[in-house]
């Protein structure tokens, strides 16, 4: 078994700041990728944000405005395979660092952009976050509850799932394409393509139903029983996912309505099969409810917090939660690697470093001298 993960050899420069692309290049690097974060160091106190996802990589300051800041880009990116950046579009072609720049010195280069609306297309210079690109997309409107404004959620869709997750599996595409032809690529990355990509199921019930899709009123949301959360007695929830009338008919038999069976998707008995499932929930605390239906073939779990989840002894057998320690010998929970190959499995080696910790070191790898270095630091190019 190999212990440095399917993508060892690999050396990326993330240009990215904030979470799609360091979530992305975060992803690479529990594979064994070199990742190398290249922040400006104007951005210093900014850089707690999103420390987690700077694990297993360098980190470097460097002023891409400078000469000799694009130099040093430059001859990073010489042996580099994949550049990416977040930045908006047109922003690397001003500063000289874009992918027609960088394979003119390295044909062989994956070039990686994620931006909020595309390089291309009427939004592409529009600002935005996580929710703006929801809102867009049209999975906004499908969140919160029915006859509410819609809810933003709690963790940001746009920017994993529609930009970071995206960009990776790009740039595997990619990986593999140029291991076929022997030839790098450009690739275009919108979190609001990503984000309306992952309405395939809604667009599908839609023409199923030949209906609208509304908030909270739809076939997995809220709409049945059968797919719903309750309230417990201890104003705590649970998840019920019954979709299958064979588990929505085990739940029906356990309270004892085996006239409810059939009627899993009567709209004419929804409301009334709700309120009854809904009163049945309350009767007991969330742990009594563990006990009752632990075993029974429902579709069903709790709603943890956190804090809880990272506690559940199904994430610490499965590794999805490590604890790494510091030079101080203070240990800090990480969240761990979900894509888990048998052969070369990824893994959470080192903590994130602190920003610019890995400047000096790196430029001397290149070939700078120490007096070259402090001419560096002296200009503001590091």
């Amino acid at each position: 078994m190999k212990k440095n993960g399917a993508l060892s050899g690999l050396t990326i420069l993330d240009l990215s700041r904030l979470l799609p692309g360091p979530f992305c290049s975060m992803i690479l690097a529990d594979h064994g990728a070199r990742v190398i974060a290249i922040e400006d160091n104007r951005y210093a106190g900014e850089a707690g944000g999103n420390s987690t996802v700077l694990r297993n990589k360098e980190h470097i300051t460097l002023n891409l405005k400078s000469d000799k800041g694009r130099e040093i880009f430059f001859k990073l990116a010489e042996k580099a395979d994949i550049i990416l950046e977040g930045f908006r579009p047109g922003v690397t072609q001003r500063l000289g660092v874009n992918y027609n720049s960088v394979k003119k010195v390295n044909p062989k280069i994956i070039y990686c952009s994620i931006s909020g609306y595309g390089q291309t297309g009427p939004y592409r210079n529009t600002a935005g976050h996580d929710v703006n690109y929801l809102s867009v997309a049209g999975v906004l409107d499908l969140i919160g509850n029915k006859d509410d404004p819609p809810s933003i959620p709690g963790i940001q869709i746009a920017d994993l799932a529609g930009g970071g997750m995206y960009a990776a599996i790009g740039i595997l595409m990619a990986l593999y394409a140029r291991h076929q032809t022997g030839k790098g690529q450009y690739i275009d990355i919108s979190m609001t393509d990503g984000s309306m990509s992952l309405l395939s199921l809604v667009l599908s019930i839609k023409h199923f139903t030949g209906l609208p899709v509304k908030r909270s009123d739809s076939f997995l949301s809220h709409r049945y029983a059968c797919y719903n959360t309750y309230e417990t007695a201890d104003k705590r929830y649970l998840s019920v996912g019954a979709v299958e009338n064979r588990f929505w008919k085990i739940l029906c038999q356990y309270f004892d309505k085996q006239e409810y069976i059939a009627l899993q998707y009567d709209d004419g008995k929804r409301e009334e099969i709700i309120d009854f499932v809904r009163q049945k929930f309350k009767q007991k605390t969330l742990a009594q409810w563990c006990e009752e239906l632990d075993g029974l073939d429902i579709c069903w779990g709790p709603v943890r917090s956190l804090d809880e989840a990272m506690e559940d002894p199904l994430f610490k057998e499965r590794e999805m939660v490590v604890d790494l320690k510091d030079s101080n010998g203070i240990i800090s929970k990480f969240l761990g690697v979900p894509i888990k190959l048998s052969d070369t499995p990824g893994s959470v080696r080192t903590l994130p470093p602190s920003f610019g910790e890995n400047t000096i070191s790196l430029l001397k790898e290149i070939g700078y001298s120490v007096n070259k270095i402090k001419e560096f630091e002296a200009l503001g190019v590091i």
